[in-house]
């Protein structure tokens, strides 16, 4: 489990993350090949799972767009928060691939993001999550599952993973 970036008060109050504008967005979580058969073990309905391993968005009560499947919009929680995604783990840190290389990005739309943009609790994050991603496991992952890493925009680069 990688520890959180995103404290849970700011992530409850937010109704940005888990939403989605497009049913098909590159924003939706996309599984580990571990995480679909784990979902699988634990009875989670593979038709929650697309073909090319995202959480297959539902309609928003609401009306507009799509919300994680496991999203419960009465209280804004995960309803798989013990065994959430790596990707959703991760947020508001992503994977993306650019021009051949796997980088290390943050998403500028997250609200607690530009709070602390630069700020040292900002750097002493990205330290950790590099050298979590550097281990020999996480570079292993990373390089097995390419699913996991998008053209994502709105983003600001971090760094350059090695996989």
């Amino acid at each position: 489990m990688i520890k959180q970036f995103v404290p849970s008060r700011a992530c409850l109050k937010c109704q940005g993350c888990c939403r989605f504008k497009e049913e098909d967005s590159v924003w939706s979580p996309c599984l580990l090949d571990e995480e679909v058969q784990d979902f699988l073990d634990k009875n989670i309905p593979a038709a929650s799972i697309s073909v090319d391993r995202r959480l297959q968005l539902i309609p928003n009560s609401a009306g507009e767009g799509f919300i994680c499947p496991f999203l419960n919009s009465a209280d804004n929680c995960c309803k798989v928060y013990d065994s959430r995604p790596f990707e959703c783990q991760l947020y508001p840190f992503l994977i993306k691939l650019c021009n051949g290389k796997v980088l290390l990005t943050v998403d500028l739309n997250c609200p607690y993001v530009n709070e602390k943009m630069s700020t040292p609790e900002m750097d002493e994050y990205i330290n950790y999550l590099t050298a979590h991603l550097n281990s020999k496991q996480q570079l292993t992952m990373l390089k097995n599952n390419p699913q996991i890493t998008q053209a994502y925009e709105d983003v600001q680069d971090i760094l350059e993973l090695e996989i």
